[in-house]
């Protein structure tokens, strides 16, 4: 009934629900814990106690957040020992100190002031609370840091020596390993997906809020700093986007000719194809919208450049055409969407009518999980992109399973799925509950601690008029 194709294709497909389920948690808390420490340092600044009511109420939703985070990310570990024992046998002795690293830096930092960010206010002081909150936001990028390496290794993998049995062996610098051809670019295209996601959020929320009250001060304050979120940085991700995309070229082109759709080469200039249906027994993409000459302009900068396709490549090392082709357009067309809100937001703060556009902030709680669903698509491009190999070029995805019978994958695959959806699915309501409710002038903590604000005037919740100034000495824009 089953063989060893449909094993690793179950097992496959495990790792990637279950990575795809953890992403989405990380994804949220790197953004939102630098958003925290944003928020208390501008109420330290400014004495402020609005922005001590968004922290409070924006910390209740990063603490589940986080946790479901960890819970997600432990059991998605042991899959490397149940399902890929071969891959951690070989690449082990370099991968293997990576994600330690992580562990000892960024995990036991997160763990040491966890605590004290969530329930340490009233006992520690603001200035210590706040050094705690930054610890915190600064061990998420660490996290990102060392596990996006692990992930550029696999994907360019340099600095290694092969053993007698086959294993990776660390070279002379480890240098090499860590800071490999692709990390810098992932990296960074990855660590700013997860402030555009956090933004998106948090301006889904504000809008929601603004769509009920536009008077509201806290849903103007997050709803204001999101928009400018979006408008300054989604036109940066698009261009480290673009130059994530020529390093991939240089590492990966088979990647790049996949999610271009080029199945033949172009000796005189590339088009873009924009839409299509990429057929691959027919090495074409059917029903094809294209731009002449406009993919070589991209990808080499030059009109005529030629461009290879995947007629040069062997068939048994092409990538699925399909996924690649369809994800990256979702990926790169949710980018697009997101420029376009934060140019509209631009417009509408231009003209004064940043909380009175109501389209505007319909727009906004549309794009909510737009970030989300963006960086799945990404990382469907960047691993389905690699296939056939697990590690590019030396290890082939077929020949790092372990030997495990498809039975047993598939029972704890329908168990995953069975609780996962359970268990996250409890969590996700639950933070849409929190996000449902507006925050409240004096905004209680994740203990339900009331605040304490001695020598802090607090300002105040509304605005009667609607626009112009705002009483405290808050302004709208």
């Amino acid at each position: 009934m089953f063989d060893g194709a449909d094993a690793l294709l179950l097992a496959r497909f495990q790792f990637a629900f279950t990575v795809s389920f953890h992403f989405i948690f990380p994804a949220f808390s790197i953004g939102l814990a630098s958003y925290l420490a944003v928020l208390e340092g501008l109420w330290l600044k400014t004495g402020k106690v609005l922005y001590l009511n968004l922290f409070r109420y924006w910390l209740k939703i990063f603490a589940i957040a986080f946790a479901m985070g960890v819970v997600s990310g432990i059991v998605m570990s042991y899959q490397f020992g149940t399902n890929w024992a071969v891959f951690s046998d070989k690449a082990g002795p370099v991968i293997g100190p990576l994600m330690a690293y992580e562990v000892l830096t960024a995990f036991f930092l997160e763990a040491g002031f966890l605590g004290v960010m969530l329930f340490g206010m009233e006992k520690v002081g603001k200035k210590l609370h706040f050094a705690a909150t930054c610890m915190v936001a600064l061990g998420t990028a660490v996290s990102a840091f060392w596990i996006l390496s692990v992930n550029s290794w696999m994907q360019t993998p340099v600095g290694y020596e092969l053993g007698a049995n086959g294993q990776f062996l660390p070279g002379p610098s480890w240098w090499d390993i860590v800071f490999n051809p692709s990390f810098p670019y992932r990296l960074v295209h990855t660590v700013i997906a997860a402030y555009l996601t956090t933004a998106l959020v948090v301006g889904a929320v504000g809008a929601w809020h603004l769509l009920r009250d536009r008077t509201n001060l806290h849903a103007r304050k997050m709803f204001s700093m999101a928009m400018w979120m979006a408008a300054l940085v989604a036109p940066v991700q698009i261009f480290v986007g673009d130059l994530h995309g020529l390093n991939t070229l240089e590492h990966q082109p088979a990647k790049i000719m996949a999610m271009e759709g080029h199945f033949e080469s172009h000796p005189e200039g590339a088009p873009l194809i924009l839409f299509g249906i990429p057929d691959s027994e027919a090495k074409t993409v059917r029903f094809a919208i294209e731009i002449p000459q406009l993919g070589s302009l991209i990808l080499k900068h030059d009109a005529n450049a030629p461009m290879a396709g995947l007629d040069t490549v062997p068939a048994d090392e092409h990538p699925p055409v399909g996924i690649v082709f369809w994800s990256f357009r979702i990926m790169v067309g949710i980018g697009f969407a997101m420029l376009g809100l934060g140019v509209w937001s631009l417009l509408a703060r231009w003209r004064g009518k940043l909380y009175d556009w109501s389209w505007l902030h319909r727009a906004a709680l549309v794009m909510g999980p737009s970030g989300f669903v963006a960086v799945i698509a990404g990382w469907v491009t960047t691993e389905v992109g690699r296939q056939p190999w697990v590690i590019y070029g030396l290890l082939r995805t077929a020949d790092a399973r372990s030997p495990i019978a498809a039975p047993a994958v598939a029972t704890s695959l329908i168990a995953f799925i069975v609780v996962y959806f359970a268990v996250f699915g409890f969590g996700t309501w639950y933070i849409l509950k929190l996000m449902g409710k507006p925050p409240r002038p004096h905004e209680t903590g994740v203990g339900g601690a009331p605040i304490r604000t001695a020598g802090i005037t607090p300002g105040p919740t509304q605005n009667p008029g609607g626009s112009g100034p705002l009483p405290g000495g808050e302004e709208e824009r």
